[in-house]
Parts: structure tokens; sequence; C-alpha cells
């Protein structure tokens, strides 16, 4: 019960951020650091971004195992469970609701006048975020050049965690070499699935565990959810592509975690039912993975052969979130709309240091509203 304040403010931490979360992971992430770091000092930056890095190299949600890793070094294993909770609830609800209002009247709602503006906004989160994590994460210039090499593995077409290893062992080697030629360079990898065969007909077990597998592979950004639902439910004729092009409608213009689109899924599938076993089976191995894997980090950065390998991986993280960043601005670059909300964002983010993540994406999505029908 001593405990129940700070599980009470993890809580409401993690439900305002899952009720107003747009734009993606880095954007997620970024909200997250203003948080716990920046406004509520719950860690360092530094822990916050070995917690990045190493969130990074395992699968599932980044974001979502991120506030399941904020709510326990707040609130001990509660808050873990919280934390992860609270953040996935408000987008399950929605995204459920939704997949009924779907069922039900054959279409969705259209809200797309009222997200027009959040992604232009979150550009400007995004950036502080690099800004702030990238300034602890560049501790020396031989990090900057790996986060470098991280930029120009994606730009020739490498995957996130493919690009994070490279880097991570790169400097591994580099640093052990410099450091002490005769240390041991070891590190260690990520836990590695393999795909099994598509599932041929759905029932509320099959339900559960083709998810559970999804979430078990699925690496790098949430998005890449849609390309196993294809495979798995829309090659073998259970969903229609359609359904899917809708699902992914949904994910982008719902908050907080894009695998919420798993309830919406479900809910196509088996009703109320579905949407239960589909959630629990895509966000549980997350959960699973993160308890296990959050002790075990400070012990990590002790090794000084590990510490080499998260402070490649850390500035590797930021790296990608660069190239988030640039490849969300070209997605806007086109229309002057998005410009002018990516402008007012950036002053009202960088020139008034107290202007918070959440109004900036509430007052972007405002003028977006409002410019859209212009």
């Amino acid at each position: 019960m001593n405990n129940f304040p700070r599980i009470a403010e993890v809580f409401f931490v993690m439900f305002k951020l899952g009720c107003l979360a747009f734009g993606g992971p880095a954007a997620h992430i970024a909200m997250l650091e203003e948080e716990v770091v920046q406004k509520r000092k719950w860690m360092t930056r530094d822990h916050f971004l070995d917690l990045v890095g190493a969130t990074n190299l395992i699968p599932g949600p980044n974001s979502t195992e991120m506030t399941m890793h904020c709510g326990h070094e707040r609130a001990g294993f509660l808050g873990l469970i919280v934390g992860g909770i609270s953040f996935i609830f408000p987008a399950v609800v929605l995204t459920g609701i939704l997949g009924w209002a779907y069922v039900t009247y054959g279409t969705l709602p259209n809200i797309a006048p009222f997200i027009y503006g959040i992604k232009p906004a979150v550009l400007a989160i995004i950036a502080s975020a690099i800004y702030k994590l990238g300034k602890k994460a560049l501790k020396n210039i031989e990090l900057g050049v790996l986060g470098a090499i991280t930029i120009l593995l994606s730009i020739c077409g490498t995957n996130e965690i493919s690009s994070l290893l490279i880097t991570g062992f790169l400097g591994v080697l580099y640093f052990s070499f410099k450091n002490s030629p005769s240390s041991t360079k070891k590190a260690f990898l990520p836990l590695v699935f393999t795909n099994s065969l598509p599932v041929s007909s759905i029932t509320s077990s099959t339900i559960f565990l083709t998810f559970l597998k999804i979430g078990t592979v699925l690496y790098g950004s949430g998005y890449v959810l849609f390309a196993y639902l294809d495979a798995e439910l829309v090659t073998t004729g259970i969903l229609t592509r359609g359904e899917l092009m809708d699902a992914i409608a949904i994910g982008q213009f719902t908050p907080g975690p894009v695998l919420s689109t798993a309830t919406f899924v479900g809910y196509l599938l088996e009703g109320i039912s579905g949407a239960l076993l589909a959630t629990l089976g895509i966000f549980l191995p997350s959960f699973i993975l993160v308890v296990l894997l959050n002790p075990i980090i400070p012990k990590l950065r002790n090794s000084k052969t590990v510490g080499y390998f998260l402070d490649s991986v850390n500035i590797a993280s930021v790296a990608i979130m660069v190239i988030v960043l640039f490849q969300m601005s070209g997605d806007i670059a086109s229309q002057w709309q998005g410009i002018v909300i990516a402008l007012l964002s950036c002053i009202a983010t960088f020139c008034f240091k107290k202007s918070s993540p959440i109004w900036i994406v509430l007052g972007g999505s405002l003028v977006g509203y409002l410019l859209h029908f212009i």
C-alpha cells in the first residue's frame, strides 16, 4: 500500500500518453522522455537511453515496452504491469469501438480532418528528443561515426534491427581494441524466432496463437505488423485485403501503439472474444521480455564490453530517430499546411521550454482541422 501513490502516478502518466500519443514509436518515446526524464525525473537520461537501446533489440512494440520499463523504474513490478496496460488500454478500447462500428455499419467514421495536423506537430517533438538524447549519446567522435554508419546502413536498405546490431558489434570491436586489446569481444544477441506456417482457419485458440506468434517475432516498427497480417490472414482467405487496409487506417489515426490494430482485426474475426484474444496475444510477449530484461540492464552496463555495445546501440537508436524524422518530413513537405504546422510546432517546442508535447499534439490537431478545408 505504501507504493500506491507511485503506481497511481505511473497509471496517470501512461494513460495520458496512451490517449494522446500519436505519430508512431519515435514520437511516443519522445513524449515519454519529456514526461519521465525531464519533467518528473524518474531516471537519468543516460539510463533512459540504455533502456531505449535494449528495447530496440527485442521483439515487440518499442514504445509500449518503454512504458513498462519506465513503470518499473518508478513503482517496481506492479509499475511495469500498470505502465504497459494503462498505455495500451485507451487505444485498445477506441480500436474495439471502431471495430464494432465497422462490423455494424460497414464503414469507418471520418475522423481524418482531426488527424491532419498531428503528424507535422510530432516532427517538432521528435526533433526535440533527438537533440536531448543525442547530446547524451554522443559521448565522443567515434560514436558520432557509428551513428553515421547506422544512417548509411538504413539508407542502403538495411532493416532497423540489423543496423542496430551491426553498429553495436562494430562499437564493441573498436572500443575493445582501443581500450584493452586483450579484452573479450562478446555481446548479447536478441531472441530470434522463426515464423511458422500460416493458419488456414480461425478459432478462438488460433486467433490467440496467431497474434502471440506475431508478437513474438515482430521486430522494428509496428507497421511491420501489416505485412504479417497479410501473410497470416489475407493470403489464407480469412481476411480480405480491403479489410486489412481499413485496419491499417485504424492503426494510423488512433493514439497509442499501432499494434492495437490487432484488437480491430480480432473483433472482425470473432467479436469481443476475438478482440480480447488478439490483444492479449500480440502484447503478452512484450510483457514477458521486459520482465526478464529490465533487471539485468544495469548489470549489463557494469560490464565494460557490454557497455561499449550499449553506447553504440544508443547512438544508433538516435540515428534511427533522425531517419524517421526525415521520412516523416518528406511526407508532409508537399503541402504548405503541413509545413506551417511543423514550423509553428518547432517554435512552440524550442522557443517555449515549458511547452508540453501533449498540448503541441492537440494544437497541431486543431490547426490541422482548420487548415484541412482550405
